[in-house]
């Protein structure tokens, strides 16, 4: 077993995992709802920029008091990867994504990069994945699964379910490539970098996301600047931390949580009322979620 891995048992799961899981899913959840509402005042591209150039503002500052130290020279291309693909081509392409496909649709696509960082896990970090844990995976997949489909616009393979996918491959390769980093670096400085690097990277469309600020209605420039703090600033800080003290496979199975409490928070924000098939899907995800850690 890799070194990584190793740490990361020895750590288990305390109740600092606990809380920045619960973190993460909450905010990352409730982004499905916020960029759908976002999206009605923002072109996608410059959505994602003013997002990050909300939540890279007090990451800057963040990084500015702490000072930590610097990054080995190795270590640069880790942090540049977080940034580039993790923040800015993920939030590109999930939000150019979710204008083509259903919010049930881009959920459950997205859902692969569990199985996806599992499969890459195993080789490359030398993480080890039961039969149990499987089985519990592709439990909560078939959960997300039948989420998507009790949505009834159906589901379609056209360009915006394939961007959902790279998107979903983003994350699932920003998981491995970032996960040793947290050997040497502390989880906020990686999270707080990635903001930033990301943000820069988004930065040519940040002009005109700020024109189109000007005149957006109130409920799409609140949904920006909510995505800049909970799913941004929050989430992404949270998710540093769940990853530095957990094996990779095993906590992007917890991701599996995040479409139900979707369907949750766009009950309460949207009043878009979740179908039998949404509950039955939400209730056989956590149940995998559920097997993989009663079970490792």
């Amino acid at each position: 077993m890799s070194t990584t891995t190793a740490t990361s048992d020895t750590k288990g799961f305390d109740i600092v995992a606990a809380a920045a899981i619960t973190l993460t899913v909450i905010g990352w959840a409730s982004a499905f709802p916020g960029i759908r509402a976002g999206l009605t005042a923002f072109a996608p591209l410059e959505l994602g920029a003013l997002r990050f150039a909300i939540a890279a503002v007090p990451a800057a500052l963040f990084l500015a008091v702490r000072r930590p130290a610097m990054p080995r020279l190795g270590d640069w291309w880790r942090l540049a990867f977080g940034g580039a693909v993790f923040v800015a081509l993920y939030t590109a392409v999930l939000n150019i994504g979710e204008t083509m496909v259903s919010a049930g649709a881009a959920a459950f696509i997205i859902n692969v990069s569990p199985i996806l960082t599992a499969l890459m896990a195993m080789p490359l970090l030398g993480e080890r994945f039961s039969t149990w844990a499987w089985i519990g995976t592709f439990l909560s997949f078939a959960g997300i699964g039948i989420i998507a489909m009790g949505e009834g616009h159906g589901f379609h393979i056209n360009a915006g379910a394939l961007l959902v996918l790279v998107a979903a491959l983003c994350s699932s390769l920003n998981t491995i490539v970032q996960k040793p980093l947290f050997l040497r670096l502390k989880p906020l400085d990686v999270a707080a970098s990635n903001m930033v690097l990301g943000a820069l990277c988004l930065s040519p469309f940040l002009p005109e996301a700020l024109a189109q600020a000007r005149v957006a209605d109130t409920a799409g420039l609140g949904a920006a600047i909510y995505l800049g703090i909970v799913p941004s600033l929050i989430a992404y800080a949270a998710w540093a931390v769940a990853l530095s003290r957990l094996p990779a496979a095993r906590a992007t199975n917890f991701l599996y949580i995040v479409s139900p409490t979707a369907v949750l928070i766009g009950y309460f924000w949207l009043g878009e009322v979740p179908t039998l098939m949404g509950i039955v899907g939400g209730v056989l995800a956590l149940g995998g979620v559920a097997i993989v850690n009663l079970k490792r």
